[in-house]
């Protein structure tokens, strides 16, 4: 009768073992264990704010056809698609915005002065525009008042507009549109833009990026990017990605010490550094 009982006692145990501790987790594959364990979490702490910084993450390859509104983005978001789309709307949403927010209203200013050539820019029904009907039409398309043409020529559309314009507005929409992720990257930021263009615009999404308290992680290959970085500040980092001998990738921070100090005391800014292969990720060849 003690055994009998002694048995049942670890029967009963093993059961609730097997039924809790040991029984394999089923986790929902589409969201992960991390989202199951956010309910567990105080709202309030550093943890919940990082994944619900990573739950929106996103990563933005913008295209100049889908920027123009030629073509549908497949992966639309609000407040814009991941390839461009909706650029029109989200700028509206913007100027909408700025009227009772500076931050914002700043930023339209620094947007202004990048695209130097217009004096207004605003948006329109795609039905209104003077277009052969082959030209695919979006919702809203884009226009400029361009500063150097005459009155009433001087509208131009986004079908028209120079690609470094509709990228410049792209880019200030991720770094302060309200409904953009706090999480996010942009992968070949400098593609579409001339070289001292990107440097002035990667010095404004900086200043953008920073005052909106987002994170933004970019991915370049035109060296004047590194010129539009003050790497002084800790917030600001940048990191080298090469391949070793054997295939292996590694990523290294690149630090302002005294050596770079030195340098830019004898006039090489980072871009030069950068192609003369003294800060890595650049190929050898």
């Amino acid at each position: 009768s003690s055994r009998r009982r002694h048995t049942r006692s670890l029967c009963d145990w093993s059961s609730d073992v097997c039924s809790s501790d040991l029984r394999p987790l089923r986790l929902d594959q589409q969201r992960g264990l991390a989202a199951l364990k956010a309910v567990e979490i105080d709202p309030l702490c550093e943890g919940a704010e990082l994944l619900n910084r990573l739950q929106g993450y996103a990563i933005y390859t913008p295209n100049t056809a889908t920027l123009r509104g030629l073509v549908a983005d497949l992966q639309i978001r609000h407040p814009i698609g991941l390839s461009g789309g909706r650029l029109a709307e989200a700028i509206r949403e913007m100027q909408h915005q700025a009227m009772t927010n500076d931050q914002l209203e700043q930023v339209l200013e620094d947007v202004q002065e990048l695209i130097d050539w217009s004096t207004e820019i605003g948006s329109i029904q795609g039905e209104i525009l003077p277009l052969s009907a082959a030209v695919p039409r979006t919702g809203e398309v884009l226009l400029f008042r361009d500063r150097y043409m005459g009155e009433g020529h001087n509208l131009i559309s986004a079908y028209d507009a120079s690609e470094g314009a509709l990228y410049v507005l792209f880019a200030a929409i991720l770094a302060a549109h309200p409904d953009s992720p706090r999480l996010l990257a942009i992968d070949n930021f400098d593609a579409a833009l001339n070289p001292r263009l990107v440097r002035s615009l990667t010095a404004k999404m900086v200043d953008w990026t920073l005052a909106s308290g987002r994170q933004l992680l970019l991915t370049c290959h035109n060296p004047q990017v590194l010129d539009g970085l003050p790497l002084q500040d800790e917030r600001i980092r940048l990191f080298a990605v090469d391949r070793t001998v054997g295939g292996k990738t590694v990523i290294h921070r690149v630090v302002v010490d005294d050596a770079l100090l030195s340098k830019a005391k004898e006039g090489w800014p980072l871009s030069r550094l950068w192609v003369s292969g003294h800060l890595g990720g650049v190929p050898n060849v």
